[in-house]
């Protein structure tokens, strides 16, 4: 980080600012020039509140040359981080994971023959929703343990390690002890209370973007999880809030190429969120493909016109076969496998 003094700065006010930063562990050095005085800060940046050294009176300009995530940087860990969710690898130029299910558990019957389904196309792990958050307080919040206990049955049956959203920190045991790939929601990604809670495990997280926020807030987010000890980390990009209303919510590519750029950890999209649509999935799946994602987070229901939650957006299981089957041949011409 660099700060530009203005040149009338008081000595004294300037000794007062180089110990605030030295008292919080940083290097300090001194440039001085005919217009402006420089000090470069060498350290945990992260620690320093920007704004808050903007605001003082003889500061004229404050730049950080590095950025406020640390654990997250591929500065600092120039190599892929694979992470293992229950043998299944995630990242670096591992397989292209494919996650599929519906978003709602609707009882025993239902997420079997999902999971069936799910493992027949060539799906690798199970995502199902027992806790739900929904906008309206009035619509299905999910079966709650009942829910968990069914994603436990399909995976004893059909070896899919399952992927479910946690909502509060005060049902983590019971993630903990169920559920293979803990999965951080849009709506939840700046719960920090929650994030320390997750990073106090070593249980991989999914961390899914909030609606509206930057690139650097969402990286914040999975620097919240990591600085706590769990180092697990996948991000999953399921679209932002735009002015755009044909679809659900606009679908950033782009954050594939720069998560990989910023960060050393893996990526997923989830196509379902983004579009809103299953007749826009398949073709939001290729792309992600194409753009080097390393997953895909896919909503399946064997009786979409009739699901308790977000059928419009699910495929199929033959659809969802069929995005595979297409996937894989992408993913060949980019020499990965899926």
């Amino acid at each position: 980080m660099i700060i530009t003094l203005k040149k009338d700065a008081p000595k004294e006010e300037v000794n007062k600012l180089v110990k605030s930063f030295e008292n919080k562990g940083l290097s300090v050095t001194m440039i001085y020039g005919d217009n402006y005085n420089v000090f470069g800060l060498v350290g945990d940046t992260s620690k320093v509140d920007e704004k808050l050294v903007k605001a003082h009176p003889f500061v004229e300009n404050v730049t950080r040359i590095a950025a406020p995530y640390k654990k997250a940087n591929r500065l600092f860990h120039p190599a892929d981080t694979i992470v293992d969710v229950a043998g299944i690898k995630i990242g670096g130029n591992e397989k292209i994971v494919v996650i599929g299910g519906p978003c709602s558990v609707e009882g025993d019957t239902q997420i079997m023959e999902i999971a069936k389904a799910v493992k027949e196309a060539g799906g690798d792990m199970l995502r199902g929703g027992a806790y739900k958050p929904r906008t309206s307080p009035y619509a299905f919040q999910g079966m709650g343990t009942e829910g968990v206990n069914c994603m436990v049955h399909a995976r004893e049956t059909y070896g899919l390690p399952i992927v479910s959203e946690l909502m509060s920190a005060d049902k983590l045991d019971e993630f903990i002890e169920n559920v293979d790939l803990i999965q951080i929601g849009a709506r939840n990604m700046q719960n920090f209370d929650l994030l320390k809670a997750v990073g106090k495990t070593n249980k991989p997280v999914l961390l899914k973007r909030g609606l509206a926020n930057t690139i650097e807030e969402w990286i914040m987010a999975a620097e919240y999880i990591m600085s706590e000890g769990n180092e697990n980390v996948i991000f999953c990009e399921r679209g932002i809030r735009t002015f755009e209303t044909y679809t659900r919510n606009t679908l950033d590519l782009s954050v594939v190429p720069i998560i990989k750029e910023k960060t050393h950890l893996p990526i997923i999209i989830d196509p379902s969120h983004a579009t809103g649509d299953w007749k826009l999935v398949e073709s939001a799946s290729l792309a992600a493909i194409a753009a080097g994602a390393d997953g895909l987070i896919i909503e399946v229901h064997n009786d979409p016109e009739n699901a308790w939650s977000d059928g419009a957006q699910s495929l199929k299981p033959e659809r969802f076969a069929e995005v595979i089957r297409k996937g894989r041949k992408i993913a060949n011409v980019i020499g990965r496998e899926m």
